[in-house]
């Protein structure tokens, strides 16, 4: 069964590589890497300022546009999803303070 997040992806996929003049996937896909992950980083702002203003609908509506453009850039790297539960999974149970001491750089 496939969750919002799968087909969120499906649709991202779909889109990559559509005409940019009627596909926003596409359009930004086409500005490249940087452009996406900068799409990233404003979205992810935008979530922290409505949290801090304690907008709770906004919060949310932001935090979906912000999974939006991760699936975008996730696409881009050639990951999905999927990849990011792998990881949850294999975080799964260990101590976020051990995790974080254990990574590399």
């Amino acid at each position: 069964m496939m969750d919002s997040f799968d087909k969120l992806y499906g649709a991202i996929v779909a889109k990559r590589l559509g005409d940019p003049e009627t596909s926003y996937v596409a359009r930004l896909t086409g500005k490249g890497r940087g452009k996406i992950a900068q799409k990233v980083g404003e979205e992810a702002v935008e979530v922290v300022i409505a949290a801090i203003q304690d907008d709770r609908a906004a919060t949310v509506s932001e935090a979906a546009d912000l999974m939006f453009h991760l699936g975008v850039l996730l696409a881009d790297i050639g990951a999905n999803f999927d990849d990011v539960r792998a990881e949850l999974d294999r975080r799964e149970g260990v101590s976020g303070l051990a995790e974080k001491a254990g990574r590399k750089g």
